[in-house]
């Protein structure tokens, strides 16, 4: 059984997109601004903790912000977008430029104050370890005569 990414908008963003592309003359003109960046994430939970993985090719370790408050996790960041001239004989520009961000919502389980966040070879993952389960208190009655 193959896994598949959840895209909880992507037919409504693929329909807008080509909404959008109906007015515009040249066809060589790039069908994307900087708002249609969203870094594609994975979510993966285990016994002791939950895990993000976030693409964010060509996204420098620096300019990646996250942050835990109020039980959201936000991923936000900027990816430089580079002049292209015409001289170079570009036909049309796909690669996304520009801010992005995005939030999660934490669980109660969350222990926010040990998140640990690593980037490598364009990937962020974000290790967000379980606070241990309080196991109820068992109280013993004591039987009076």
């Amino acid at each position: 059984m193959a896994i598949q990414r959840y895209r909880p908008y992507s037919l409504l963003d693929n329909l807008q997109r080509e909404m959008s592309t109906l007015f515009q003359s040249p066809a060589t003109e790039t069908n994307f601004s900087e708002e249609d960046w969203t870094p594609a994430v994975d979510i993966q939970e285990n016994a002791e903790s939950y895990i993000i993985h976030a693409d964010l090719p060509g996204v420098k370790a620096a300019d990646i912000e996250v942050t835990a408050e109020n039980g959201l996790l936000t991923i936000k960041g900027v990816r430089d977008s580079k002049k292209v001239e015409e001289k170079d004989n570009y036909k049309r520009i796909e690669r996304f430029s520009g801010s992005f961000m995005r939030r999660f919502t934490l669980p109660e389980t969350a222990d926010v104050d040990n998140i640990n966040a690593a980037s490598r070879d364009g990937v962020l993952e974000l290790t967000i370890p379980k606070m241990p389960q309080l196991q109820p208190k068992r109280i013993e009655v004591n039987v009076q005569q």
